[in-house]
């Protein structure tokens, strides 16, 4: 049986045509590169792989003489971010085509623009994964990793995909500080990812506006993300509040509840990704969550958003980022003062589009 056909492997780990192959596979992850690759091979969405492979085919006539990734797109930007910027999904001829987050389309020329603006990139422009593009401080991601048909994943595919950020933002964990979330869709699939990883999301949820701001306290050791029988994810995700398995330690496997070796994810303690990573002295500190309208062309067309409303929401995210962590001096902090967060990139890729 091939990987696309939803068998399972060696060790009964979910292969990538399963649908349960993301929290298979995301759990394991050792660090955000690894991250990145597993990212990339999963083929759980068979409605998202059909059309990410036909667009990477027929092509688009601009684009003739490219050879499209065709691929989940990955994250990319600093392993070590205090700030992450949250999209929706990759576009069919931009992320789809370029293999990078926000890279060879219009949207994307609106946020490195941005970025480069407020000095948070090493330039202006995005057009492929070999450009040279580097970003200082910052990660850029999406909560639906596959270009989807009329731009629109379903929530089905959502909450497939959801796995692969929450341990995105496990491993972050120790740097991250803010989360600057770029449209409604992202807002409600970021605040059920944070949630899962270990932050304290109030409820009602908060809802999304251009300029919105909660403060999310991280949850003690105790409660904060220890990894349990499924790799720390409540009923594989599907409790939307976030608890987490066995955060109390009753049935969640006793994988790092004392800190002393800092637990192991998996099933029986052996083979999973090492989970000190996820929280090294035990907890989970805050973080502040920011929403800013997508830059799509829909937006940045119509005027809805703004080049300065767009480096202004930057700004606040850095600022955000940076008092919390202690990095930035006075002013943007950008290309210049960012100490051991000052380079990045080359970690994956993709660009969003609503």
């Amino acid at each position: 049986m091939g990987d696309g056909d939803g068998a399972r492997g060696q060790g009964n780990r979910a292969c990538p045509g399963d649908p349960g192959y993301p929290a298979d596979s995301a759990r394991l992850a050792v660090s955000l590169t690894d991250l990145d690759h597993r990212v990339a091979g999963c083929r759980a969405c068979p409605r998202l792989v059909a059309w990410r492979e036909e667009v990477a085919e027929v092509k688009r006539a601009a684009y003739a003489d490219w050879t499209y990734w065709g691929r989940p797109v990955p994250g990319f930007g600093s392993v070590d971010a205090p700030l992450l910027i949250v999209g929706l999904a990759p576009a069919a001829h931009g992320g789809n085509r370029t293999g990078r987050m926000f890279t060879g389309d219009r949207s994307g020329d609106v946020l490195y623009q941005a970025l480069y603006d407020v000095g948070l990139a090493s330039q202006p422009t995005s057009v492929a994964a070999d450009d040279g593009l580097e970003l200082y401080g910052v990660r850029i991601t999406a909560p639906v990793h596959c270009a989807p048909p009329d731009n629109r994943p379903t929530p089905a595919e959502r909450d497939t995909c959801r796995p692969w950020l929450v341990r995105e933002l496990r491993l972050l964990r120790p740097a991250l500080r803010a989360v600057l979330v770029l449209g409604a869709f992202g807002w409600q699939a970021t605040l059920s990812a944070l949630a899962a990883a270990g932050w304290a999301v109030p409820r009602p949820r908060p809802v999304f506006a251009h300029g919105a701001r909660v403060r999310l306290e991280g949850l003690d050791g105790r409660d904060g993300g220890l990894d349990g029988v499924d790799g720390g994810l409540d009923g594989r995700l599907d409790g939307l509040d976030g608890g987490l398995d066995g955060a109390n330690g009753i049935d969640g496997g006793l994988d790092g509840l004392d800190g002393v070796d800092g637990g192991l994810d998996g099933p029986d303690g052996t083979g999973g990704g090492v989970d000190g990573r996820d929280g090294i002295d035990g907890g989970v500190d805050g973080l502040e969550l920011l929403g800013c309208f997508h830059v799509s062309q829909r937006n940045t067309f119509t005027g809805r958003l703004t080049p300065e409303m767009l480096r202004e929401a930057l700004r606040e995210a850095l600022r955000s980022a940076g008092a919390a962590a202690g990095l930035f001096g006075e002013g943007d902090g950008g290309r210049g003062g960012r100490g051991g967060h000052g380079r990045a990139g080359g970690d994956g890729g993709g660009a969003a589009f609503l």
